[in-house]
């Protein structure tokens, strides 16, 4: 069964990544085919980084959350020496 493990995570790896890539490719691609007007851009990029900012910031968060929890579940000493 351990053997399997590498295969099939490699597996995914590719999967996930080359859907990603072709979804970005499409996406680039599709940015370059839109007329938008250039007055909203500014705004509209500055919207978006926000989002970007603050979905990771909570996902950090989480994460580490997540990590603590389960940390403590399995009985790990945390405490600073």
């Amino acid at each position: 069964m351990m053997d399997w493990t590498p295969v099939v995570f490699v597996i995914f790896k590719v999967l996930v990544l080359g859907t990603g890539m072709f979804f970005a490719i499409k996406w680039h691609y599709d940015q370059g085919k839109k007329k938008k007007a250039r007055e909203e851009e500014p705004r509209a990029v500055l919207r978006a980084s926000g989002k970007v900012a603050v979905v990771f910031v909570l996902s950090l968060l989480g994460l580490g959350l997540v990590t603590f929890v389960f940390s403590r579940m399995l009985g790990l000493d945390l405490t600073f020496p």
